[in-house]
Protein backbone atom coordinates (compact mmCIF):
# COMPACT_ATOMS: atom_id res chain seq x y z
CA UNK A 1 0.00 0.00 0.00
CA UNK A 2 2.40 2.71 -1.23
CA UNK A 3 -0.07 5.52 -0.44
CA UNK A 4 0.88 5.19 3.25
CA UNK A 5 4.29 6.62 2.41
CA UNK A 6 2.65 9.96 1.54
CA UNK A 7 1.09 10.46 4.96
CA UNK A 8 2.79 12.80 7.47
CA UNK A 9 3.83 10.16 10.00
CA UNK A 10 6.29 11.23 12.70
CA UNK A 11 9.98 10.40 12.02
CA UNK A 12 10.03 8.11 15.08
CA UNK A 13 7.38 6.01 13.35
CA UNK A 14 9.38 6.06 10.14
CA UNK A 15 12.37 4.62 12.01
CA UNK A 16 10.21 1.54 12.66
CA UNK A 17 8.28 1.20 9.40
CA UNK A 18 10.41 2.99 6.83
CA UNK A 19 8.44 3.83 3.71
CA UNK A 20 5.81 1.18 4.48
CA UNK A 21 6.58 -0.36 1.08
CA UNK A 22 9.63 -1.99 -0.46
CA UNK A 23 10.35 -3.72 -3.72
CA UNK A 24 12.86 -5.81 -1.79
CA UNK A 25 10.26 -7.76 0.16
CA UNK A 26 6.52 -8.47 0.23
CA UNK A 27 5.16 -7.34 3.59
CA UNK A 28 1.77 -8.97 3.01
CA UNK A 29 2.61 -11.94 5.24
CA UNK A 30 5.53 -10.95 7.46
CA UNK A 31 5.39 -8.23 10.08
CA UNK A 32 9.10 -8.78 10.73
CA UNK A 33 11.09 -9.61 7.59
CA UNK A 34 12.84 -12.99 7.76
CA UNK A 35 16.62 -13.21 7.61
CA UNK A 36 17.80 -14.04 4.12
CA UNK A 37 20.35 -16.85 4.26
CA UNK A 38 21.12 -17.56 0.63
CA UNK A 39 24.47 -16.68 -0.95
CA UNK A 40 23.10 -17.37 -4.44
CA UNK A 41 19.57 -17.25 -5.89
CA UNK A 42 17.74 -19.59 -8.25
CA UNK A 43 17.20 -18.07 -11.69
CA UNK A 44 14.31 -19.10 -13.92
CA UNK A 45 16.24 -18.65 -17.17
CA UNK A 46 19.50 -17.51 -18.68
CA UNK A 47 17.69 -14.40 -19.89
CA UNK A 48 16.60 -13.51 -16.36
CA UNK A 49 20.15 -14.00 -15.10
CA UNK A 50 21.47 -11.77 -17.86
CA UNK A 51 18.89 -9.11 -17.06
CA UNK A 52 19.89 -9.18 -13.40
CA UNK A 53 23.53 -8.49 -14.24
CA UNK A 54 22.53 -5.73 -16.66
CA UNK A 55 20.35 -4.02 -14.08
CA UNK A 56 22.83 -4.19 -11.19
CA UNK A 57 24.44 -0.78 -10.54
CA UNK A 58 22.98 0.46 -13.83
CA UNK A 59 22.00 4.15 -13.56
CA UNK A 60 19.44 3.65 -16.33
CA UNK A 61 17.57 1.04 -14.31
CA UNK A 62 14.72 2.28 -12.12
CA UNK A 63 14.73 0.06 -9.00
CA UNK A 64 11.32 1.39 -7.96
CA UNK A 65 9.65 -0.04 -11.06
CA UNK A 66 9.98 -3.71 -10.16
CA UNK A 67 11.65 -5.94 -7.60
CA UNK A 68 15.38 -6.54 -8.05
CA UNK A 69 16.54 -9.71 -9.74
CA UNK A 70 18.62 -11.37 -7.06
CA UNK A 71 21.66 -13.25 -8.30
CA UNK A 72 24.35 -13.30 -5.62
CA UNK A 73 24.54 -11.86 -2.11
CA UNK A 74 27.60 -9.73 -2.92
CA UNK A 75 25.49 -7.81 -5.45
CA UNK A 76 22.12 -7.41 -3.71
CA UNK A 77 19.79 -9.22 -1.35
CA UNK A 78 16.49 -8.31 0.33
CA UNK A 79 17.37 -7.64 3.99
CA UNK A 80 20.28 -5.33 3.20
CA UNK A 81 18.18 -3.65 0.51
CA UNK A 82 15.38 -2.84 2.95
CA UNK A 83 17.85 -1.54 5.52
CA UNK A 84 19.42 0.71 2.89
CA UNK A 85 16.03 2.19 2.05
CA UNK A 86 15.28 2.92 5.71
CA UNK A 87 18.72 4.37 6.43
CA UNK A 88 18.46 6.69 3.43
CA UNK A 89 15.07 7.84 4.69
CA UNK A 90 16.45 8.42 8.21
CA UNK A 91 19.40 10.45 6.92
CA UNK A 92 17.35 12.40 4.34
CA UNK A 93 19.38 10.95 1.46
CA UNK A 94 18.23 9.64 -1.91
CA UNK A 95 20.07 6.33 -1.46
CA UNK A 96 22.39 4.49 0.86
CA UNK A 97 24.77 1.54 0.50
CA UNK A 98 25.66 -0.74 3.40
CA UNK A 99 29.12 -2.17 3.92
CA UNK A 100 30.63 -4.86 6.15
CA UNK A 101 32.08 -2.33 8.63
CA UNK A 102 32.23 1.40 9.23
CA UNK A 103 35.78 1.49 7.89
CA UNK A 104 34.63 -0.31 4.74
CA UNK A 105 31.98 2.39 4.30
CA UNK A 106 34.58 5.15 4.69
CA UNK A 107 36.89 3.36 2.25
CA UNK A 108 34.01 2.93 -0.19
CA UNK A 109 32.90 6.56 -0.07
CA UNK A 110 36.43 7.89 -0.52
CA UNK A 111 37.28 5.16 -3.02
CA UNK A 112 34.63 6.29 -5.49
CA UNK A 113 35.45 9.98 -5.02
CA UNK A 114 39.24 9.89 -5.36
CA UNK A 115 41.92 8.28 -7.49
CA UNK A 116 45.71 8.32 -7.84
CA UNK A 117 46.96 11.90 -8.05
CA UNK A 118 44.05 13.34 -6.06
CA UNK A 119 44.16 15.00 -2.65
CA UNK A 120 41.89 14.65 0.36
CA UNK A 121 41.61 17.40 2.99
CA UNK A 122 40.73 16.00 6.41
CA UNK A 123 40.37 17.32 9.93
CA UNK A 124 43.44 16.67 12.06
CA UNK A 125 41.57 14.76 14.78
CA UNK A 126 40.26 11.45 13.48
CA UNK A 127 39.35 7.94 14.56
CA UNK A 128 42.58 5.93 14.75
CA UNK A 129 41.75 3.52 11.92
CA UNK A 130 40.76 6.39 9.60
CA UNK A 131 44.10 8.03 10.38
CA UNK A 132 45.86 4.75 9.59
CA UNK A 133 43.98 4.46 6.29
CA UNK A 134 45.13 7.96 5.33
CA UNK A 135 48.73 7.62 6.51
CA UNK A 136 49.59 3.97 5.80
CA UNK A 137 47.55 3.03 2.75
CA UNK A 138 46.57 6.05 0.68
CA UNK A 139 50.20 7.02 -0.06
CA UNK A 140 50.57 3.58 -1.70
CA UNK A 141 47.59 4.44 -3.91
CA UNK A 142 49.00 7.82 -4.89
CA UNK A 143 46.38 9.75 -2.90
CA UNK A 144 47.67 12.57 -0.69
CA UNK A 145 45.89 13.54 2.52
CA UNK A 146 46.31 16.96 4.13
CA UNK A 147 45.44 17.00 7.83
CA UNK A 148 44.40 20.49 8.92
CA UNK A 149 42.08 22.18 11.37
CA UNK A 150 38.98 22.23 9.16
CA UNK A 151 37.37 24.69 11.60
CA UNK A 152 39.87 27.37 10.58
CA UNK A 153 38.56 29.09 7.40
CA UNK A 154 42.04 30.29 6.43
CA UNK A 155 43.58 26.83 6.74
CA UNK A 156 40.71 25.32 4.80
CA UNK A 157 40.90 27.93 2.04
CA UNK A 158 44.62 27.31 1.58
CA UNK A 159 44.16 23.53 1.60
CA UNK A 160 41.45 23.82 -1.08
CA UNK A 161 43.66 25.77 -3.48
CA UNK A 162 45.14 22.79 -5.41
CA UNK A 163 42.80 21.74 -8.21
CA UNK A 164 43.38 18.06 -7.42
CA UNK A 165 41.54 18.29 -4.07
CA UNK A 166 38.48 16.08 -4.42
CA UNK A 167 37.23 15.50 -0.87
CA UNK A 168 36.89 17.35 2.42
CA UNK A 169 36.43 14.76 5.17
CA UNK A 170 35.67 15.19 8.87
CA UNK A 171 33.78 13.82 11.84
CA UNK A 172 31.44 15.93 13.92
CA UNK A 173 31.35 15.54 16.85
CA UNK A 174 35.01 14.60 16.54
CA UNK A 175 36.16 11.26 17.95
CA UNK A 176 37.12 11.37 20.83
CA UNK A 177 37.43 15.08 21.69
CA UNK A 178 33.79 15.95 20.93
CA UNK A 179 34.90 19.11 19.16
CA UNK A 180 32.29 20.29 16.68
CA UNK A 181 32.74 21.37 13.07
CA UNK A 182 30.29 23.77 11.46
CA UNK A 183 29.06 21.74 8.50
CA UNK A 184 27.32 24.67 6.83
CA UNK A 185 30.43 26.87 6.99
CA UNK A 186 32.69 24.18 5.55
CA UNK A 187 30.29 23.32 2.75
CA UNK A 188 29.88 27.02 1.94
CA UNK A 189 33.64 27.26 1.35
CA UNK A 190 33.58 24.08 -0.72
CA UNK A 191 30.72 25.40 -2.86
CA UNK A 192 32.68 28.59 -3.55
CA UNK A 193 35.66 26.53 -4.72
CA UNK A 194 33.45 24.35 -6.91
CA UNK A 195 31.80 27.42 -8.45
CA UNK A 196 35.21 28.82 -9.41
CA UNK A 197 36.40 25.58 -10.99
CA UNK A 198 36.30 24.87 -14.71
CA UNK A 199 32.83 23.39 -15.45
CA UNK A 200 34.51 20.33 -16.98
CA UNK A 201 36.60 19.71 -13.85
CA UNK A 202 35.52 17.32 -11.11
CA UNK A 203 33.96 18.85 -8.03
CA UNK A 204 34.99 18.68 -4.36
CA UNK A 205 32.70 16.52 -2.20
CA UNK A 206 32.14 17.08 1.53
CA UNK A 207 32.03 13.76 3.39
CA UNK A 208 30.90 13.76 7.03
CA UNK A 209 31.18 10.91 9.51
CA UNK A 210 27.93 11.20 11.47
CA UNK A 211 28.44 8.15 13.70
CA UNK A 212 28.44 10.00 17.03
CA UNK A 213 25.32 12.10 16.39
CA UNK A 214 23.35 9.54 14.30
CA UNK A 215 20.57 10.64 11.93
CA UNK A 216 18.36 11.05 14.97
CA UNK A 217 20.45 13.91 16.33
CA UNK A 218 22.06 15.45 13.23
CA UNK A 219 21.63 15.22 9.45
CA UNK A 220 24.67 16.65 7.63
CA UNK A 221 22.93 16.65 4.24
CA UNK A 222 20.55 19.31 5.58
CA UNK A 223 23.60 21.51 6.19
CA UNK A 224 25.10 21.12 2.72
CA UNK A 225 27.22 17.95 2.89
CA UNK A 226 27.01 15.60 -0.09
CA UNK A 227 27.97 12.30 1.55
CA UNK A 228 27.41 10.89 5.04
CA UNK A 229 29.09 7.81 6.50
CA UNK A 230 28.26 5.84 9.63
CA UNK A 231 29.49 2.89 11.57
CA UNK A 232 26.35 0.80 11.93
CA UNK A 233 28.15 -1.04 14.74
CA UNK A 234 27.48 1.84 17.11
CA UNK A 235 24.15 3.57 17.94
CA UNK A 236 22.40 2.42 14.79
CA UNK A 237 22.79 -1.19 15.93
CA UNK A 238 22.68 -0.21 19.57
CA UNK A 239 23.29 -3.62 21.11
CA UNK A 240 26.91 -4.33 20.18
CA UNK A 241 26.10 -7.55 18.32
CA UNK A 242 27.10 -6.88 14.71
CA UNK A 243 29.49 -4.77 12.66
CA UNK A 244 28.47 -2.70 9.66
CA UNK A 245 28.75 0.63 7.89
CA UNK A 246 26.69 2.79 5.55
CA UNK A 247 27.18 5.55 2.99
CA UNK A 248 24.19 7.86 2.43
CA UNK A 249 24.27 10.18 -0.56
CA UNK A 250 22.80 11.31 -3.89
CA UNK A 251 21.66 8.58 -6.26
CA UNK A 252 24.31 9.60 -8.80
CA UNK A 253 26.95 7.96 -6.60
CA UNK A 254 25.03 4.74 -6.06
CA UNK A 255 26.26 2.80 -9.14
CA UNK A 256 29.92 3.38 -8.29
CA UNK A 257 29.36 2.56 -4.61
CA UNK A 258 27.67 -0.74 -5.47
CA UNK A 259 30.38 -1.67 -7.97
CA UNK A 260 33.12 -0.74 -5.49
CA UNK A 261 31.44 -2.82 -2.79
CA UNK A 262 31.05 -5.79 -5.14
CA UNK A 263 34.60 -5.70 -6.48
CA UNK A 264 36.31 -5.05 -3.15
CA UNK A 265 34.11 -7.66 -1.50
CA UNK A 266 32.71 -5.60 1.38
CA UNK A 267 28.92 -5.97 1.47
CA UNK A 268 27.08 -6.07 4.78
CA UNK A 269 26.01 -9.65 5.47
CA UNK A 270 22.22 -10.14 5.72
CA UNK A 271 22.62 -11.71 9.16
CA UNK A 272 24.27 -8.46 10.30
CA UNK A 273 21.81 -6.22 8.42
CA UNK A 274 18.80 -7.88 10.04
CA UNK A 275 19.44 -6.77 13.68
CA UNK A 276 19.89 -3.15 12.57
CA UNK A 277 16.73 -3.30 10.44
CA UNK A 278 14.55 -5.03 13.05
CA UNK A 279 15.97 -3.96 16.44
CA UNK A 280 18.51 -1.17 16.03
CA UNK A 281 16.98 1.50 13.81
CA UNK A 282 13.40 1.15 15.18
CA UNK A 283 14.58 1.68 18.77
CA UNK A 284 17.12 4.43 18.03
CA UNK A 285 14.94 7.40 19.10
CA UNK A 286 13.95 5.72 22.36
CA UNK A 287 17.50 4.65 23.21
CA UNK A 288 19.09 7.91 22.13
CA UNK A 289 16.79 10.11 24.22
CA UNK A 290 17.41 8.05 27.37
CA UNK A 291 21.18 7.79 26.87
CA UNK A 292 21.37 11.50 26.07
CA UNK A 293 19.55 12.40 29.28
CA UNK A 294 22.00 10.26 31.25
CA UNK A 295 24.97 11.81 29.44
CA UNK A 296 23.94 15.28 30.61
CA UNK A 297 23.55 14.16 34.22
CA UNK A 298 26.94 12.42 34.22
CA UNK A 299 28.62 15.39 32.50
CA UNK A 300 27.22 17.75 35.13
CA UNK A 301 28.46 15.47 37.92
CA UNK A 302 31.96 15.25 36.45
CA UNK A 303 32.15 18.98 35.79
CA UNK A 304 31.46 19.65 39.46
CA UNK A 305 33.93 17.05 40.75
CA UNK A 306 37.15 18.49 42.27
CA UNK A 307 39.36 15.83 40.60
CA UNK A 308 38.20 16.66 37.07
CA UNK A 309 40.00 19.36 35.11
CA UNK A 310 37.73 19.49 32.07
CA UNK A 311 34.56 17.89 30.72
CA UNK A 312 33.67 18.14 27.05
CA UNK A 313 30.01 17.54 26.23
CA UNK A 314 28.03 19.51 23.62
CA UNK A 315 25.11 19.78 26.02
CA UNK A 316 27.11 21.75 28.59
CA UNK A 317 27.25 25.55 28.30
CA UNK A 318 31.00 25.24 28.91
CA UNK A 319 31.52 23.44 25.60
CA UNK A 320 33.51 25.78 23.30
CA UNK A 321 31.02 25.24 20.46
CA UNK A 322 27.87 25.03 22.56
CA UNK A 323 26.10 27.61 20.39
CA UNK A 324 26.98 25.63 17.25
CA UNK A 325 25.77 22.44 18.92
CA UNK A 326 22.41 24.07 19.61
CA UNK A 327 22.08 25.03 15.93
CA UNK A 328 23.42 21.88 14.31
CA UNK A 329 22.54 19.00 16.62
CA UNK A 330 18.76 18.84 16.46
CA UNK A 331 16.32 15.95 16.29
CA UNK A 332 13.39 15.90 13.87
CA UNK A 333 11.21 17.72 16.41
CA UNK A 334 13.74 20.55 16.54
CA UNK A 335 14.84 19.59 20.05
CA UNK A 336 18.47 19.95 21.08
CA UNK A 337 20.27 16.59 20.70
CA UNK A 338 23.80 16.94 22.13
CA UNK A 339 24.50 13.22 22.03
CA UNK A 340 25.36 10.27 24.22
CA UNK A 341 29.14 10.62 24.63
CA UNK A 342 31.39 12.75 26.78
CA UNK A 343 35.12 13.26 27.15
CA UNK A 344 36.88 14.26 30.35
CA UNK A 345 40.38 14.85 31.72
CA UNK A 346 41.54 14.56 35.32
CA UNK A 347 43.56 17.24 37.09
CA UNK A 348 47.35 17.21 37.29
CA UNK A 349 50.29 17.40 34.92
CA UNK A 350 49.84 15.54 31.59
CA UNK A 351 51.60 12.47 33.02
CA UNK A 352 49.67 12.65 36.30
CA UNK A 353 46.36 12.99 34.43
CA UNK A 354 47.22 10.00 32.27
CA UNK A 355 48.27 7.87 35.27
CA UNK A 356 45.18 8.82 37.25
CA UNK A 357 42.99 8.13 34.23
CA UNK A 358 44.50 4.66 33.92
CA UNK A 359 43.90 4.05 37.64
CA UNK A 360 40.29 5.19 37.28
CA UNK A 361 39.61 2.99 34.28
CA UNK A 362 41.30 -0.04 35.88
CA UNK A 363 39.19 0.45 39.01
CA UNK A 364 36.06 0.59 36.85
CA UNK A 365 37.09 -2.60 35.05
CA UNK A 366 37.44 -4.49 38.33
CA UNK A 367 34.76 -2.90 40.51
CA UNK A 368 31.95 -1.32 38.48
CA UNK A 369 28.75 -2.95 37.29
CA UNK A 370 27.14 0.00 35.47
CA UNK A 371 30.27 0.84 33.43
CA UNK A 372 32.24 -1.54 31.21
CA UNK A 373 35.81 -1.09 30.02
CA UNK A 374 35.55 -1.70 26.29
CA UNK A 375 36.11 0.03 22.98
CA UNK A 376 33.16 0.90 20.73
CA UNK A 377 30.24 3.10 21.73
CA UNK A 378 26.53 3.62 21.27
CA UNK A 379 25.48 0.43 23.06
CA UNK A 380 22.83 -0.20 25.69
CA UNK A 381 25.79 -0.64 28.07
CA UNK A 382 27.86 2.32 29.29
CA UNK A 383 31.39 1.93 27.92
CA UNK A 384 34.59 3.64 29.05
CA UNK A 385 37.97 3.69 27.31
CA UNK A 386 41.30 5.51 27.08
CA UNK A 387 41.54 6.78 23.47
CA UNK A 388 45.23 7.68 23.51
CA UNK A 389 46.33 4.11 24.21
CA UNK A 390 43.32 2.27 22.73
CA UNK A 391 41.10 3.47 19.86
CA UNK A 392 43.54 6.17 18.73
CA UNK A 393 46.76 4.28 19.39
CA UNK A 394 47.72 4.22 15.65
CA UNK A 395 48.16 8.01 15.87
CA UNK A 396 51.58 9.12 17.20
CA UNK A 397 51.25 10.99 20.51
CA UNK A 398 52.53 14.23 18.97
CA UNK A 399 49.82 14.01 16.29
CA UNK A 400 47.23 13.22 18.94
CA UNK A 401 48.15 16.40 20.79
CA UNK A 402 48.15 18.41 17.54
CA UNK A 403 44.61 17.20 16.92
CA UNK A 404 43.46 18.10 20.42
CA UNK A 405 43.51 14.56 21.82
CA UNK A 406 44.78 14.79 25.38
CA UNK A 407 46.92 11.74 26.33
CA UNK A 408 45.00 11.65 29.63
CA UNK A 409 41.54 12.00 28.10
CA UNK A 410 38.80 9.48 28.89
CA UNK A 411 35.85 8.73 26.62
CA UNK A 412 32.55 7.66 28.12
CA UNK A 413 29.62 6.37 26.05
CA UNK A 414 26.38 6.31 28.01
CA UNK A 415 24.07 3.31 27.86
CA UNK A 416 20.67 2.56 29.35
CA UNK A 417 21.77 2.03 32.95
CA UNK A 418 20.38 4.44 35.52
CA UNK A 419 22.48 7.59 35.48
CA UNK A 420 22.69 7.46 39.28
CA UNK A 421 24.36 4.04 39.11
CA UNK A 422 26.90 5.25 36.54
CA UNK A 423 27.67 8.27 38.72
CA UNK A 424 28.10 6.07 41.81
CA UNK A 425 30.58 3.84 39.97
CA UNK A 426 32.50 6.90 38.76
CA UNK A 427 32.51 8.40 42.26
CA UNK A 428 34.11 5.27 43.72
CA UNK A 429 36.66 5.13 40.91
CA UNK A 430 37.54 8.83 41.30
CA UNK A 431 38.02 8.38 45.04
CA UNK A 432 40.52 5.60 44.33
CA UNK A 433 42.36 7.30 41.46
CA UNK A 434 42.42 10.78 43.02
CA UNK A 435 42.38 10.30 46.81
CA UNK A 436 43.70 13.81 47.39
CA UNK A 437 40.88 15.53 45.45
Amino acid sequence: MPHRAERPYHPDTRFIHGRFHSEHWNYADHIVPPISSSAAYRLESVERGGAGFQEFANPEFRPDQHAPIYIYDRLDEPVRGMLEENLALAEGAEVSACFATGMAAISGALGVLSKAGDRIVAHNALYGCTYSLFKNWYPRLGIEVDLIDVRDPDQLAKALEPDNVMVVYFETPVNPTLDLIDIAKVTEQVRAVNKARDPKHRRVFTVVDNTFATPFGQRPLEHGAQVVVHSLTKNLNGFGTDMGGVVACHSLLQPDLLLYRKDFGAPLAPKSAWPVLVHGLPTLPLRYRQEQASALKVAQFLEAHPAVARVVYPGLPSHPEHELAQRQMRDRDGEFAPGTLLYFILKGSPQEARDRGADLINHVAQDALAITLAVSLGQVRTLIEHPSSMTHAPIPVEDQVAGGIDPGGIRLSLGLERAEDVIADLERALATACPDA
